[in-house]
């Protein structure tokens, strides 16, 4: 395909990983944040191409896999009254809650619609004035303008049936919780080049300097990710911490600012709690106070969730990259996409799913 065949080429790959092994002279540990950026790995062998002495482990890009439990019991709760038509994107239909998932909501009679945009949510609420209708809105910062827009829009229209269950987490300080902990391994990041898209990379130079960890801006083609780890394994080897674009086809520093004006005029940061890895402050945002109307948390309260996380999951581990998805007692066995113990299973961008995706059993078999 033109333009996109380019970042595949196989020689230009092994000719980077040869330079790569050349300038690796210890080993490093090397985490990629997003989660698509783990599918292009796993998919295409890359960390199977790598020397030995460089190793990547996965880290918690991926919003599904994120969302907290607690969440996720708002979600089915909402999404089972007569009054609701809930609206979601169809990769958050098979994520397990305490005790069910949208899937099997549905099945008992919700009206559970999958969307692929939230004006399609809006659109929905134009048509059923009648209805109450809710969109879960999550993501990081990438989805962020799009959900903003569309809640801008509800009250410029004056859609008083529309609201959002808003659950949007925040690359940064993720990264820094990760940093902070006693079991960190990573030295150096790939961050997200979707996210550096809308918000560009300018707050990731404060991570880079405080802690001494190459950043490197990177995109999802085999030869942007391998460029990218080629750029961090060269800041390790001449002891540089520093931010560097590696996906400038894409990516500017500052961003793109009308986005980031939606989104500073719609949302409001606050502390958010990651599944599978705990509370981190401000690490999210919630509707600001201009925009509360339409906060599906306020206009349905729920009261006291009981959650409960499998005992055999180990996704918070894989999210932090203390632990690989094959490495996990469950994976493949009584957690397999068909009975998914954790988000990571059943997300697109799930680590666990690529993993099992492309066959990656070994570790699990013999465990």
């Amino acid at each position: 395909m033109k333009y996109l065949d380019e970042f595949r080429d196989p020689e230009v790959a092994l000719r980077l990983i040869d330079e790569i092994n050349e300038l690796a002279s210890r080993r490093w540990v090397l985490m990629e944040v997003c989660g698509g950026q783990t599918h292009s790995i796993i998919r295409n062998g890359i960390d199977r191409l790598l020397p030995d002495s460089v190793e990547m482990v996965h880290g918690p890009g991926c919003p599904v896999c994120v969302t907290p439990l607690d969440t996720i019991d708002k979600a089915l709760a909402i999404a089972a009254r007569d009054d609701v038509i809930f609206c979601s994107f169809g990769d958050m239909l098979r994520v397990p809650g305490s005790d069910e998932d949208l899937f099997q909501v549905k099945g008992g009679g919700g009206d559970i619609r999958v969307v692929y945009s939230p004006t399609d949510a809006l659109q929905i609420a134009r048509e059923n004035p009648d209805e109450e209708v809710v969109f879960f809105g999550i993501g990081f910062e990438t989805t962020a303008p799009a959900n903003a827009m569309a809640v801008y829009q509800a009250k410029q229209e004056g859609l008083e049936n529309f609201s959002m269950l808003v659950s949007h987490v925040l690359v940064p300080p993720a990264m820094r919780a990760i940093l902070d902990s006693p079991t960190n391994r990573v030295q150096a990041f790939l961050a997200a080049g979707h996210v550096c898209s809308v918000m560009g990379y300018e707050e990731y130079f404060a991570i880079a300097q405080e802690y001494g960890t190459p950043i490197v801006v990177t995109g999802f083609e085999p030869l942007d990710l391998l460029s990218g780890i080629k750029a961090a394994i060269t800041q390790l080897e001449e002891g540089r911490a520093t931010v560097e674009n590696a996906y400038q086809r894409a990516v500017r520093r500052e961003g793109n600012v009308p986005a980031k004006q939606m989104i500073a005029d719609v949302f409001t940061t606050t502390d958010r709690n990651w599944r599978g890895i705990g509370p981190i402050p401000a690490s999210g945002w919630e509707l600001s106070e201009r925009y509360r109307d339409f906060d599906a948390a306020a206009r349905f309260p729920i009261g006291d969730i009981d959650t409960k996380e499998s005992p055999l999951c180990h996704a918070g581990e894989v999210l932090q990259g203390t632990r690989k998805p094959d490495e996990c007692p469950a994976f493949g066995k009584e957690c397999t996409p068909r009975t998914p113990l954790g988000a990571l299973m059943v997300s697109s961008e799930g680590a666990c799913a690529a993993y099992y995706q492309y066959g990656r059993f070994a570790k699990a078999a013999s465990s």
